[in-house]
């Protein structure tokens, strides 16, 4: 793996200093982060992990400030050195029934309901039903680094589910658009219809109310 540059390193330290702001770092501090909020298809998918103090991976960062390669590669990394990783979901149907926020806690309830967890930092969602105490802060994903190892399982497992997607439907582009509502995701709506993937309260714009 590439060295990192002096600038991420500094990213690097700065997040793992405002987690190190809490004694259970390292033992019982949890991130947790969504990815999926945007798509008009698929699940939304949440990951809760708990990193050890040591080793620290310099390249852990929002998900979003990563290559696909590279996300790949430190997604093994904190698979093979976290204390704790969950992931939590919630389907289309669940999303078209209790909307997107909704959908989203019920998730992050999921995936974080049975860690073993003193504090869960979470980027941004608040009102959480948790057997522990959690901190939101917003843009968490650039700010902790445990809230960065979630982003990065998050982001990694839905990638991979829509990759299988694309095997089912390939005429939607799923694994190039991993559901957001590309102009060629929106045309292949309107050619072939929706799948059974697809969140009917997101795509009534895009095609007709008797095809949702």
């Amino acid at each position: 793996m590439a060295k990192p540059s002096a600038k991420r390193l500094q990213h690097h330290l700065d997040m793992v200093a405002y987690d190190k702001q809490y004694e259970t770092f390292g033992v019982s501090l949890a991130g947790m982060d969504e990815v999926g909020r945007g798509p008009l298809c698929g699940n939304v998918v949440t990951a809760c992990v708990i990193m050890p103090s040591e080793p620290l991976f310099p390249w852990i960062d929002d998900s979003k400030k990563l290559s696909a390669a590279r996300r790949e590669e430190v997604y093994e990394q904190i698979m093979a050195s976290a204390i704790y990783v969950s992931i939590g979901e919630a389907s289309p149907e669940e999303i078209d029934l209790m909307n997107i926020l909704n959908a989203t806690k019920l998730a992050m309830e999921r995936a974080a309901m049975n860690a073993p967890a003193s504090l869960c930092i979470v980027d941004a969602v608040r009102d959480l039903h948790l057997p522990f105490p959690i901190s939101p802060i917003i843009k968490g994903d650039s700010t902790s680094y445990n809230v960065a190892a979630a982003s990065i399982v998050a982001k990694v497992t839905r990638d991979r589910e829509m990759a299988r997607m694309a095997e089912l439907h390939p005429e939607y582009g799923f694994e190039r658009n991993m559901g957001y509502g590309t102009a060629e995701h929106i045309q292949a709506l309107r050619t072939y219809g929706p799948t059974p993937f697809h969140r009917r309260s997101f795509i009534r714009n895009f095609v007709g109310e008797a095809d949702t």
